[in-house]
């Protein structure tokens, strides 16, 4: 089990895609962090809670569609045939399943703690204590709802994967109800200024 484990792991993770994305979201993560969260959100202080979570909240979108296009490599139609030899393995399908998402999640845990290394040596690990919070509330349900919607969806149509990667992206556009603000990011940016 764990050397199917180290084998998709390394499928994932050693690839021109995994190390081009987590040079993007280093970049860009890092000029948030300069040109906004060091201006602080909603007149916040710049270390302060709400800042930091705005912070992960414009970094989630590539965190997200760095989860999707990982299950692209189990989902694709190509991995849809050796599938065929896969279920006539000894282990039961259902295991394989779900060392294949462990090794997803892997990966897009790596790209959080990327961000959050960042995020930390900006922050000087300065109060780290009072952030671990709003990490834990904003990219643990995001990376799971991302994994277990995106193995539905890349089950049924392989293709629909790289449209629910927009997923983001229409959420900050749309005008979405205030009970989804930690979603969108507007959490971060409107509850400060009603206090």
């Amino acid at each position: 089990m764990s050397k199917i484990f180290r084998y998709e792991c390394r499928r994932l993770l050693w690839n021109k895609f995994f190390i081009g994305l987590a040079v993007v979201l280093l970049l860009y993560g890092a000029l948030v962090l300069h040109a906004v969260t060091i201006l602080g959100v909603s007149h916040t202080a710049p270390f302060s809670p709400w800042s930091f979570g705005d912070y992960l909240s414009r970094v989630l979108p590539f965190i997200w569609i760095g989860t999707l296009f990982f299950l692209t490599f189990f989902t694709s139609a190509k991995a849809q045939r050796v599938a065929v030899l896969t279920d006539a393995a000894q282990m039961p399908p259902r295991r394989y399943v779900q060392v294949r998402c462990a090794a997803v999640l892997a990966g897009a845990g790596l790209l959080a703690v990327a961000c959050l290394m960042e995020a930390a040596l900006f922050y000087g690990w300065y109060a780290w204590g009072e952030l671990l919070f709003p990490a834990l509330v904003i990219l643990v349900p995001a990376l799971i709802f991302s994994l277990g919607s995106g193995w539905l969806i890349g089950g049924s149509r392989p293709w629909l994967i790289y449209i629910w990667m927009l997923l983001p992206f229409v959420c900050k556009a749309l005008p979405l109800p205030e009970s989804l603000g930690i979603w969108t990011g507007n959490l971060f940016t409107e509850y400060p200024l009603l206090q």
